[in-house]
């Protein structure tokens, strides 16, 4: 697998509101914030851009919502905005993938010549996985590190839940199997970074 020059590291909705143990069911992944921070660290110092993307719920008892602390992005990501040495873009969204938020990310992507993306963030199986299928579906070599992601165990339509590592597992295999993306461990991305 190569890295280009260019590739864009697209971090989605690594906000407060996901450590609402209160609001959100049990999670996975516990080392998923130490390998997008590194990433994140590894992206910047190679000078490559870097796509922070908000979550702003529409919804009015969302903690996502705008204007609630659940809506900030976590320090460890706040803490590193604008420290790269290479572009950086901020987007915000209302839905799950980043490609329909503002400022219009595609666009983005295409004036600066970028064909390759990496994403990371919360949650595996729904903003991530819709921007990295959408991303296959617009063309761009896509490249997801599941273990800098977390998802959350659910209930499905027939009442049976399916834990967070399940989910994760199969977030993994769909975009796998339907070669919208490719996966690889943070620690190879790492090292071609």
């Amino acid at each position: 697998m190569r890295i280009s020059d260019n590739a864009a590291l697209v971090v989605i909705d690594v906000q407060n509101a996901w450590n609402d143990q209160d609001y959100f069911p049990p999670r996975n992944n516990p080392a998923a914030e130490d390998n997008m921070a590194r990433l994140i660290d590894t992206w910047q110092a190679a000078g490559r851009p870097v796509v922070f993307v908000r979550h702003d719920s529409p919804e009015p008892d969302s903690p996502l919502r705008p204007g609630q602390q659940g809506n900030d992005l976590q320090d460890f990501v706040q803490e590193r905005r604008g420290k790269g040495s290479g572009p950086e873009l901020f987007v915000t969204k209302t839905v799950n993938s980043a490609f329909l938020g503002t400022p219009d990310l595609g666009r983005w992507l295409d004036e600066a010549g970028i064909r390759q993306l990496v994403v990371i963030g919360i949650m595996t199986n729904w903003c991530v996985e819709t921007t990295a299928r959408m991303g296959g579906n617009l063309g761009y070599d896509v490249i997801v590190p599941v273990d800098a992601t977390y998802t959350f165990d659910a209930v499905g339509p027939d009442g049976e839940s399916l834990t967070a590592d399940e989910l994760f597992r199969a977030t993994a295999t769909n975009l796998h199997a339907g070669r919208f993306a490719k996966i690889a461990p943070t620690a190879a991305l790492v090292q071609l970074g």
